[in-house]
């Protein structure tokens, strides 16, 4: 009888890896199929070529706020209602979304739309990362975790793929995705932590308590910092890259959605490695620090690249890709830094904010390239968030093997 439970438990956990990890394949073609389309989409509907980059910027950071809310908003019912009503919940108003967005005929629609998309994205990872961290034994859910980074990353290649059939019909085929994934979910179960906390007397989704003690205020906000350099990258080096490219002096014009690609394809090459270094030295704390320096000299080795080919750029990104694939690790050190009753609102916010964070990131860089060109402020933005990333991470207690099974009290701080 043992036996049998045992593998029915076994079943029931890799069933729910696949799942997250389809989940977050979808999650990820939609987060990033508006830089794949960003030039095409908005020549299309109206915006001068003159106007691209910076409109882009205002569209991309408008999806990026919808992720900063829909982080707070999903994490709060993850640790209220349940993870799986997040998974339900955020898919369904992405999907509905990316239909929208394939009809949009105006620059201030289109933003909103995003909008709108980024909070229904935002719940997705969080809510699947928590899910298998506590379900999960310690030694194997840096393996889960690194799986569905794996998967799930490959959504930004399937997205350039379906973007060269047309922008509005690549919106569509991501709408049509997550209803698809709506449906598989139907067998999912909710966490067992979860479930042993239901009835019990303690404070859940309560984001105050990240802010009403000092040290887990602080633990918060260097989760939180150790992930900025990744987003930079994407959100900035990559997203601008045709202009980074004739800034270089390149003859060709750069691809964002070439670029994009090809460092997904380096970001999941990059997360198996990460996953499986974290796995044999049993610290994710070494771990990062070993990518957060790598991904520092990549930058370095792109944005020094006078008169970049297409050919380059492409070794270049899939370079920088692999150097920064440790989300799915630092997504799994903010879950497991935290009890089971504000775990999921961690998780959420956490990715969200690093990904809202591109907001200040792209104002602080534009400012830079007033003053400085381009490619100098490529090379403070990197140096500037690396510093900052590894004073993060040195504050961090290492979590290979913590027990994740505690809540955290209100107003003391859990260790």
């Amino acid at each position: 009888m043992t036996d049998v439970i045992s593998a029915k438990a076994k079943r029931n956990a890799i069933f729910l890896v696949l799942v997250a990890s389809l989940g977050y394949f979808v999650d990820i073609y939609d987060l990033l199929l508006f830089s794949i389309v960003r030039t095409k989409s908005l020549h299309d509907i109206g915006v001068a070529d003159a106007d691209n980059r910076l409109q882009g910027v205002f569209v991309l950071n408008t999806q990026m706020f919808g992720l900063l809310l829909g982080g707070i908003l999903w994490g709060i019912i993850g640790d209220k209602l349940g993870r799986i009503k997040v998974l339900f919940g955020s898919i369904l108003l992405y999907s509905i979304a990316n239909f929208a967005n394939g009809m949009v005929h105006d620059l201030n629609t289109y933003a909103i739309v995003r909008f709108i998309a980024g909070i229904g994205l935002a719940g997705e990872l969080g809510a699947g990362i928590t899910l298998v961290s506590e379900t999960l034994s310690k030694e194997r859910r840096g393996y889960g975790t690194t799986i569905i980074a794996v998967i799930g990353l490959f959504g930004a290649v399937a997205a350039n793929i379906v973007a060269s059939y047309g922008w509005r019909n690549a919106y569509f085929v991501g709408g049509g995705l997550g209803i698809l994934l709506l449906l598989l979910r139907l067998g999912t179960f909710e966490s067992g932590m979860f479930k042993n906390i239901v009835k019990k007397e303690v404070s859940k989704g309560n984001i105050l308590m990240l802010f009403n003690n000092r040290k887990r205020f602080l633990k918060y906000l260097y989760c939180i910092l150790i992930g900025a350099p990744l987003w930079y990258v994407v959100g900035v080096l990559i997203f601008q890259s045709p202009e980074i490219g004739k800034a270089l002096g390149s003859k060709e014009v750069l691809s964002a959605g070439t670029g994009t690609q090809y460092t997904y394809i380096g970001i999941s090459i990059g997360g198996v490695f990460a996953g499986v270094l974290a796995q044999l030295t049993k610290s994710r704390k070494l771990t990062m620090t070993i990518f957060l320096l790598l991904s520092l000299i990549s930058v370095m080795f792109y944005l020094s690249a006078d008169g970049i080919t297409s050919e380059q750029f492409i070794w270049l990104c899939s370079f920088m890709g692999f150097a920064v694939g440790y989300w799915a690790t630092f997504v799994t050190i903010a879950a497991e830094q935290f009890g089971t009753n504000i775990r999921s609102t961690v998780t959420t916010t956490v990715p969200n904010f690093v990904r809202g964070a591109l907001i200040p990131i792209s104002a602080v860089f534009n400012m830079f390239v007033l003053h400085y060109g381009m490619i100098h402020s490529g090379y403070i933005m990197m140096f500037i968030l690396t510093a900052i990333a590894l004073f993060s991470l040195s504050q961090l207690k290492e979590s290979f093997s913590k027990d994740l099974d505690y809540v955290e009290d209100e107003k003391n701080f859990a260790s």
